[in-house]
């Protein structure tokens, strides 16, 4: 049983008041995830913030939610599947590509497969690919930087699987139509 409340901006820290507005203003609601992670000023700032630095790296919108999901998937978070589900296709990702992640299935694109497995690998082996892994991706034309920026998208959804975890974040209305469950 949760023992966690999902916040408003009246009921929220001090320090975590304007980011709810913000993504209020930003979003048209506050997730359910936000208003969760409200409790700590410390986790929403960090959330909020590594997503953005994430949304400015190399990785497309595609490729950024194809490592986002594939995290979700591996990590079993309903609630971020659900979400990632409505954002991808907010986004204009393919729908191929977004039921491929949600079915953990090939996606027929072979670079963003490459992606796919590779974001697979860096969760599954926590951070140690075999030099044969990053050959792969090297080879599928990714750089350094998408390694470390695949990295960044790993870390920001051990913040937001790991909350919804433990405090049994509820799912927003929004993303109902996309509710998902391991197969």
């Amino acid at each position: 049983m949760s023992t966690f409340k999902t916040h408003s901006i009246e009921s929220a820290p001090a320090a975590s008041a304007p980011l709810l507005k913000k993504a209020q203003q930003s979003l048209g609601f506050i997730p359910n995830l936000l208003a969760t992670m409200a409790e700590s000023p410390t986790m929403l700032t960090g959330y909020m913030q590594l997503t953005d630095v994430l949304n400015k790296g190399e990785l497309s919108e595609t490729e950024r939610q194809i490592v986002l999901m594939t995290n979700n998937r591996l990590n079993g978070c309903k609630y971020c599947m659900a979400a990632h589900t409505t954002i991808s296709q907010m986004q204009g990702v393919d729908a191929a590509v977004i039921e491929a992640l949600r079915n953990n299935t090939p996606i027929d694109d072979p670079k963003l497969e490459a992606l796919r497995t590779f974001a697979a690998v860096i969760n599954d082996s926590r951070g140690w690919p075999t030099e044969l892994q990053l050959a792969a991706f090297f080879e599928a034309g990714y750089s350094n930087a998408a390694v470390l920026e695949v990295i960044v998208a790993t870390s920001l959804k051990v913040m937001s699987n790991y909350t919804n975890h433990i405090a049994e974040t509820e799912l927003d209305a929004g993303f109902s139509a996309n509710k998902w469950s391991e197969a």
